[in-house]
């Protein structure tokens, strides 16, 4: 059976080369001082709360600070944070309780896509498939060997442990928890998906790499053979709930030896190619055929998953277990500026010889007895039941971008984060818990930490701009102070210097035989950590998009790309009892833009 053991598995830990280079030096992941948290906790809710709440849990938080268990829970992580077998205190349990451990379906509410601009030099779909593989392979071999520069964010140095989940390797369900297969960098196979049926191919045959040509007529074969005929779906089963995957998974294995090896072939390739028959038009349609089509022609456990539509549109889907956004953008940013020599371009219709074509490339076929074919046909439901519950809008701003957001003397970030924040209390007047993801990669294993965006000044700037009799010279002040106040937080967050994690950590470190204080049975915690605005930011010239869903039935999922001359903004909801709307919180970003934009510069203008 595929496992994660074995001879395939890849020795992360002996990973070398340039890319891995500075790991032995990274800082560990800090643990705040308990003062410090406690204190930025207590004023994270001072806007969100009624004054009555806000007593309650400042009474209960206090009292925490007081205890001798806060302070043996710190001890305990202290010790946690220094073992020297213990890379990152917190990665264990942020990868089981925010990805592994997570039972509802990954698609649509864990994996995330970046629809690509199109490619003017590629007409052909498959044309187009071959550069971005050429490109991905280019850079699947600097991972390979090392040879890719480590990433940087200013003066820091990033961790690159992500990588060694980029390439060969994917999610593997399990109960009560899934986990990453790691497969060996030898399998140089890629999975071709074409109407539901799967093919593996071999890009590097006798260590040769194919060019852009041989592999565009390789596709184009299996394109002709995948359209000639009918498959079971048995993709659509990575779209499940976990636990049913992992049943059904136990299903194909036990079903015949043949789905063994159809399991171990694709979950060791280097990554999936995904050939889709839409033809997008709209900014949403392009954005649900990349994010996840019809489910059925994916395999959604991989990491990266690169999607072809016939109509030549390209993207990317990634699974978001194991690595966040900034490498696989890295990736995708490198892919879509790739430009291939004549040598790696080849011919498109002259072979090297078509009986080695042959070799290069067989179909991965699953047997399917009714017992597959039912359970198939229950991930259909489950899945077009998910899909169809996401109200998705792409708005593109062409008003201005990052270019203008800096004239305007503001940082780009905390702009962006004041505009959501306005355009969402003017219509839904309040103000809801707001995350922002902050990337904690600067120090070991690290990966990222939330920056709660509701602040008290960022409410009494809303107020300010809901009150008419407010002069605009005192809106402007309480808008910086609202920016500064943000920039402050995220500034913290990255030094790990955050609330959430903290907290987190010193509860899972309560013992089964011990008290849970009243700090963490607060209905504010829960509250204040129940994300109505789930925000992050991915800024790319190259995307029309990209987005995830809402992580709450109650809110919404708002992914935006700060481009130097306008802004995309994907927002995603839920269709339920709650009444909430994309499309009008859309219209009311683009108003609240404009506002500010205009406040700033009908302040400097009073002031000449």
């Amino acid at each position: 059976m595929p496992s994660n053991t074995g001879g395939s598995r890849r020795a992360i830990e002996k990973s070398l080369g340039r890319l891995y280079e500075n790991q032995s030096r990274l800082p560990r992941l800090p643990v705040p001082s308990l003062e410090s948290t406690l204190a930025k906790y207590s004023r994270s809710l001072e806007p969100l709360l009624s004054a009555e709440d806000l007593a309650e849990s400042k009474r209960a938080i206090e009292a925490f600070a007081k205890s001798s268990q806060a302070k043996e829970l710190q001890k305990r992580l202290e010790a946690r944070a220094a073992d020297p077998d213990c890379a990152n205190w917190l990665e264990e349990w942020w990868n089981d309780l925010s990805y592994m451990g997570y039972r509802d379906p990954v698609i649509p509410y864990v994996s995330y896509h970046y629809s690509f601009n199109d490619d003017p030099e590629c007409q052909r779909p498959n044309q187009r498939a071959a550069k971005l593989i050429l490109g991905a392979l280019s850079f699947r071999k600097m991972v390979v060997d090392g040879s890719l520069e480590p990433e940087k964010a200013k003066s820091d140095v990033l961790c690159s442990h992500s990588y060694n989940f980029m390439f060969n390797a994917c999610r593997i369900p399990g109960k009560p928890s899934d986990h990453c297969r790691i497969g060996s960098y030898d399998h140089e196979t890629i999975v071709v998906i074409r109407n539901n049926q799967l093919f593996s191919f071999e890009f590097a045959p006798q260590g040769t790499q194919l060019t852009m040509g041989e592999i565009e007529r390789v596709l184009d074969r299996i394109v002709r053979i995948a359209d000639s005929r009918a498959a079971v779906p048995v993709g659509i089963l990575t779209a499940d709930n976990r636990d049913s995957w992992t049943d059904n998974r136990e299903l194909l294995i036990e079903s015949s030896p043949e789905n063994i090896q159809v399991l171990d072939e694709i979950e060791s390739s280097a990554f999936v190619l995904s050939l889709e028959k839409d033809r997008p038009v709209t900014r949403e349609e392009f954005s649900h055929a990349i994010w996840h089509g019809n489910g059925r022609n994916r395999w959604f456990d991989k990491p990266c998953q690169f999607v072809v539509t016939d109509s030549a549109r390209a993207g990317f889907n990634g699974e978001h277990s194991m690595m966040d956004g900034t490498p696989t953008l890295r990736l995708v940013e490198y892919v879509n500026g790739f430009k291939p020599s004549p040598e790696q371009v080849g011919s498109s219709v002259e072979p090297r010889a078509s009986s080695e074509e042959d070799d290069w490339f067989h179909e991965l076929k699953f047997v399917t007895p009714p017992a597959v074919v039912s359970a198939v046909k229950k991930a259909e439901t489950v899945f077009s039941a998910g899909v169809a519950k996401q109200h998705l809008k792409v708005l593109n701003f062409a008003a201005f971008g990052k270019e203008e957001i800096k004239r305007l003397g503001c940082s780009p970030d905390a702009f962006i984060q004041m505009v959501i924040q306005l355009a969402y209390t003017r219509l839904h007047k309040i103000a809801r818990p707001t995350y922002e993801s902050s990337m904690t990669r600067k120090y070991l294993h690290g990966r990222t930490e939330t920056c709660r965006s509701v602040t008290n000044e960022s409410v009494a700037w809303c107020r300010a701009m809901a009150t008419a009799s407010t002069s605009t010279e005192e809106r402007v002040r309480l808008f910086k102070q609202a920016l500064a106040k943000h920039t402050q937080l995220t500034r913290e967050a990255v030094e790990g210097q955050g609330v959430d994690r903290h907290l987190l950590g010193l509860r899972m470190l309560i013992r089964p035989d011990e008290s849970k204080p009243d700090i963490f049975n607060d209905p504010a915690y829960a509250y204040s950590s129940h994300w109505y605005l789930s925000t992050s930011q991915i800024s790319s010239e190259n995307f029309t998009s990209y987005g995830w869903s809402e992580v709450s039935p109650k809110g919404y999922g708002i992914a935006y790309n700060i481009r130097k001359e306008s802004l995309l903004i994907h927002i995603t909801c839920m269709r339920n009892e709650y009444g909430l709307n994309s499309d009008h919180l859309a219209s009311h970003f683009e108003a609240a833009a404009t506002d500010v934009r205009n406040m700033i510069l009908s302040a400097a203008a009073q002031q000449k």
